[in-house]
């Protein structure tokens, strides 16, 4: 399943979309599988999740079903029991192949309202240049410092609007592009800002606006990345069997 998390429901915590998603789940009567053992659980994975204050329009989770679910009937009643912003865009039948294995590409919009778009630019070009950016961030584990250069593999400056102050002043927005592997340790778009800073001294003069727009598989050849959901649908189409035992709706 594909969903989105717009609006002001980009602040929520993975832990409250889990809990969103498994009432949504009661509430829509979907046959969900549990796990076995003294405290059994729903049979619902997230893979790739974005963090938390970060918009997406390309979250990705499966649900584990007793029994074969139609997979439109599946989003229409999740999308009807999920609050507004989170938005269910998208659910396949899962075939072979695990799905969080499709996900090694994200790519990501950062508006910087009141930003220098020369100055963002430059900035673009040294971070693109250099060979390494150490970044430091803090973890569960304390400070970790990782090349955020590394996973970059493409990023862009353009101009637009500032959303949140068009209606009043129209104020110009820098927008940047990134196209990011997906890493251990995980680079965000907050650690290619950290980078941009350490490179060329370039800081945004408010916090940016985050937003994923898609994450999949990278084709090589064009440098675009693909549906991870289309493998599924194709499968589907061609009247495959799926994997024996469990269904899974993802």
């Amino acid at each position: 399943m594909r969903y989105a998390k717009r609006g002001r429901l980009r602040f929520t915590s993975h832990r409250d979309i889990s809990r969103a998603v498994e009432r949504a789940v009661r509430r829509a009567g979907i046959p969900v599988a549990y796990s076995a053992g003294f405290s059994p659980h729903p049979k619902i994975s997230y893979a790739g999740a974005a963090p938390t204050g970060v918009a997406s329009e390309a979250e990705y989770l499966e649900i584990g079903v007793t029994t074969p679910c139609d997979p439109e009937q599946v989003r229409s009643g999740l999308d009807e029991s999920l609050p507004p912003g989170l938005d269910v865009l998208d659910v396949v039948e899962a075939g072979q192949g695990g799905l969080a294995d499709r996900l090694e590409v994200s790519d990501w919009e950062v508006r910087l309202p009141g930003a220098d778009r020369e100055l963002a630019e430059v900035a673009a070009e040294k971070f693109l240049a250099a060979g390494t950016v150490e970044v430091e961030r803090l973890t569960k584990k304390g400070p970790r410092r990782f090349d955020a250069r590394q996973a970059v593999l493409g990023l862009t400056v353009s101009e637009g609007t500032d959303r949140t102050a068009a209606q009043v002043h129209g104020r110009p927005c820098v927008i940047l592009r990134m196209v990011v592997r997906h890493m251990t340790p995980a680079v965000r778009p907050d650690d290619v800002l950290t980078g941009l800073r350490l490179v060329a001294d370039f800081a945004p003069p408010v916090p940016p606006e985050v937003t994923r727009l898609a994450q999949g598989p990278l084709d090589v050849s064009t440098g675009a990345l693909a549906d991870p959901l289309d493998l599924d649908r194709d499968n589907t189409r061609g009247g495959e069997a799926g994997p024996v035992g469990e269904y899974v709706a993802g």
